[in-house]
């Protein structure tokens, strides 16, 4: 019996350490305390026995062997760190610098396994500073209202030219350049919210006004320009002198960017009439947004050097120059029509361009590095330019929708009333809330130092999905009217433009199958890269000793999540440490998935190893849970830094809901389709020692959510205050205006449908029936005055275009410009 309760005790102190992540020297410590203990009590009672002599021979044998670390590492590290050099897949550099690019910020914690909420309710909240709200407040909206998206969609394939003077005199390419060089040094915040107002009004236009504010020549020569390209360029690129694009995709090379075959050849050359050591280029780009407007092109391509004018190198890699586009060899002008969004696209050529070595940026010096840039730049911008532009354009068929469900009325009452249309409404107020939240908190994060990678990708592909199925929504609500397209529609072109986010960048298959879990799963991890770093390391030694730390980290990490997602998992998270309110059990539930996740994430590298580059399906399925607990504690952080306003906890507890939901589902989706039998039914108990417990978004709560959207209600102001309404009579703001006299108009309905019904008033069209109302003094004097005024702005709102045969002829993309730019204009 005593024996039994040893064992016991032994078992529920190792869990605990292990719970508590408490390090190998104190947990060996306190298993000789317990021993101790155990042999006393023996001892007091009967002789020990030979069992105890064999159990503290084990005892003494192991805990030499692993506390005393250089018998550790040499009986135990040394061989494991040969095994594993064996095992782990090849990496190339263009995969390490991939890897090793930009910061690790909160999905590092959620990949801990014990999530530190305290430091994300901590991190300071997103604010612009009065010159930026100003920007837009004022420019922004200017912009807007020079913005007509029908006749730049369908007549002149093209921004007015006014748009485009604006466009440069105001600083719209030039957020992301410093005040020295005569930009405007926005925070990442204030970029996404121009970008969000600009995109909800015209995808167009916030297509051309993100490209020289992410990844492009500007931040490119800010980052790693040499003092004279800085100079020379950034001055002419904030004052819109020059029109910048960045070429990387070609023909062959699309979301294995990294296989480019545009070449650079190192030889002597002639250049303004003097014999120089340069680079001899030729590249086929295509689907590059400004290209065929831009003066100067930054250019990725690959450098050789065959006669070593450079250096013992013949291969110096991926290499990024600016190269002027009027250089002689240098194609473009012509366009590409992405889904009739004229946003200015097309190819580039290039054919024996010869270039000095001082035109790749940074220098001669930074030959070979442009895969190492473009990765560090990519790693903050993929979380600001297509985030922002899909959320507001969901904003602005938020906005639109919810009034227009409250505006249409069939069956005597308004469609936002019906349940199918509140479920509808009710996934596109969570999901909008959701949306937004995450650039908002992330573009604050990038603004405190973090360049998170792994965060831009969740965002890229989620939020541009999460658009989708909002599109998708807003055109089922509004139908008929959502469908025809002219100048009334508010929906047509955004829905277009939500495939083209969904594709650049990155297409978003790729992104969610190789990217989030793949890039995540080692730069999130705590232990991975370490291990990784150490197989690399030629000091044998030294090797050794980094290999042996990281791997009984790792260890002792594995071991914790284990022991923490099964507590978790019988409690539901309770217990753990959480910001008290309402939203409590959420962060509850995420701390006790991401020990599950952190579990799975290692059982999985450790039994598929390198093949799970090739096992998308489960890689897919990590980056969700990943994605899905990054997503929640967005939601969860913003509503913090909105002082949890109590209206708004529908939205809040709609989205944790859902997103954890998913979460769930996703991780039992893993355990069904998990390698093997005896593992995943292992793995199952661990983490579901209960069951599936988590409900998706209950009825009340999507109710709660759609009455808000229809309605006059400051949720729906706070959600939607960033879509464009200064212009009074756009479709967006006749419809606010008519959802603002809903109310009013309503009770006064019911009292003339009344009299319909008993006889009183005639069947006739809606406006005559409330002039029979005035007449039977049903409605008086202004009464009817108001009705009559709301029922005609209702009919403005529900009418759709129609055209004569020969207006619906869309202009087939004229020369370069069709209404705007060219280098002269």
């Amino acid at each position: 019996m005593l024996t039994l309760i040893t064992v016991l005790v032994l078992l529920l102190f190792v869990a605990l350490m292990l719970y508590r992540g408490a390090s190998l020297g104190a947990t060996t410590l306190g298993i000789g305390i317990v021993l101790a203990a155990s042999t006393g009590v023996r001892l007091l009672d009967t002789e020990p026995g030979v069992g105890s002599g064999i159990v503290w021979g084990i005892f003494f044998l192991l805990a030499l062997v692993l506390n005393v670390r250089p018998l550790r590492r040499g009986l135990i590290s040394k061989p494991a760190l040969k095994a594993f050099r064996k095992v782990m897949p090849e990496m190339s550099d263009t995969e390490r610098e991939a890897l090793e690019a930009g910061t690790v910020w909160w999905e590092g914690e959620l990949f801990s396994g014990r999530p530190d909420w305290d430091k994300l309710v901590g991190a300071p909240a997103g604010k612009l500073s009065e010159e930026e709200q100003a920007f837009l407040d004022g420019p922004v909206n200017e912009l807007c209202a020079m913005l007509d998206e029908w006749r730049i969609t369908h007549e002149w394939a093209d921004l007015p030219h006014e748009a485009w003077d604006f466009i440069k005199r105001n600083g719209f390419f030039a957020m992301i350049i410093p005040k020295a060089y005569g930009g405007l040094e926005f925070s990442a915040l204030a970029q996404s919210e121009v970008l969000s107002r600009v995109a909800g009004h015209s995808p167009t236009a916030a297509s051309i006004i993100a490209v020289p504010n992410s990844l492009g020549p500007g931040e490119l020569l800010e980052k790693y320009g040499t003092q004279e390209q800085k100079d020379h360029y950034l001055p002419r690129l904030a004052k819109g002198d020059e029109i910048p694009c960045f070429g990387l995709t070609g023909p062959r090379n699309g979301s294995d960017a990294a296989s480019l075959t545009d070449s650079g050849i190192v030889c002597k050359g002639q250049w303004q009439g003097e014999e120089i050591v340069g680079i001899r280029l030729n590249w086929q780009k295509r689907y590059i947004t400004l290209a065929p407007v831009a003066t100067v092109l930054g250019l990725a391509f690959r450098l050789y050097d065959p006669e070593h004018l450079l250096g013992e190198t013949e291969d110096h890699g991926i290499t990024a120059a600016l190269i002027p586009t009027d250089l002689p060899g240098v194609s473009t002008g012509r366009r590409h029509f992405p889904l009739n969004i004229p946003f200015q696209n097309g190819p580039t050529e290039g054919e024996d361009v010869f270039i000095p070595l001082d035109y790749i940026i940074g220098g001669p010096k930074m030959a070979g590095q442009g895969w190492r840039m473009l990765m560090e730049c990519l790693s903050a911008g993929r979380a600001i330019s297509l985030p922002s532009n899909t959320t507001g354009a969901a904003l602005a068929g938020i906005a639109s929708t919810g009034a227009y469900a409250r505006v249409r009325r069939q069956f005597g009452m308004p469609i936002g009333r019906f349940e199918g249309i509140e479920e509808v409404l009710a996934r596109m107020g969570g999901l909008g809330w959701t949306m937004d939240a995450a650039r908002r908190v992330t573009a604050a994060a990038i603004d405190q130092g973090e360049e998170p990678p792994v965060a831009g990708a969740i965002l890229k592909y989620h939020v541009t999905e999460m658009a989708r199925i909002v599109g998708n929504d807003a055109m089922d609500v509004q139908a008929g009217k959502g469908i025809c397209m002219g100048p009334r529609n508010t929906l047509a072109r955004g829905y277009q433009s939500i495939p083209i986010a969904i594709t650049v960048e990155g297409a978003n298959i790729l992104t969610r199958n190789m990217i989030i879990f793949g890039q995540g799963a080692i730069r999130c991890h705590p232990w991975v890269l370490p291990q990784i770093h150490a197989t690399r390391e030629q000091d044998q030694a030294k090797a050794v000793r980094d290999y042996d730390q990281a791997l009984f980290g790792h260890l002792g990490f594995t071991m914790g999540n284990a022991v923490r997602a099964l507590w978790l998992g019988i409690t539901r998270g309770r217990g753990t440490a959480a910001p008290e309110g309402p939203t409590r059990r959420y962060y509850q539930h995420l701390s006790r998935f991401s020990a599950a996740f952190g579990l799975m994430a290692d059982f999985s590298m450790l039994t598929l190893g390198g093949s799970l580059k090739k096992r998308e399906r489960i890689s897919a399925r990590l980056g969700d849970m990943l994605s899905y607990m990054y997503l929640a504690s967005m939601v969860l952080k913003r509503y913090e830094d909105l002082g949890r306003p109590k209206e708004d906890l529908p939205f809040v507890e709609w989205a944790c809901r859902d997103l954890i939901y998913k979460l769930q589902e996703q991780l039992h989706g893993l355990l069904r389709n998990f390698p093997g039998k005896l593992t995943p039914r292992l793995l199952r108990a661990l983490v579901f020692p209960r069951g599936r417990s988590f409900s998706s978004p209950s009825d009340a709560l999507g109710h709660a959510i759609a009455k808000r959207l229809i309605s006059d209600h400051p949720s729906r102001d706070r959600l939607t205050e960033i879509v464009y309404r200064s212009d009074k009579n756009s479709a967006i703001a006749v419809l606010e205006r008519a959802l603002g006299m809903a109310e009013r108009f309503e009770p006064l309905d019911r009292r003339v449908r009344e009299a319909v019904r008993e006889g009183r008033i005639t069947h006739a069209t809606t406006a005559d029936q409330y002039r029979q109302a005035g007449e039977l003094d049903i409605l008086d004097q202004e009464e009817l005055e108001f009705m009559l005024r709301y029922d005609e702005m209702v009919s403005e709102i529900i009418a759709v275009d129609d055209f004569e045969g020969e207006e619906l002829a869309v202009n087939p993309l004229p020369g370069i410009p069709a209404h705007g730019t060219g280098r002269d204009g």
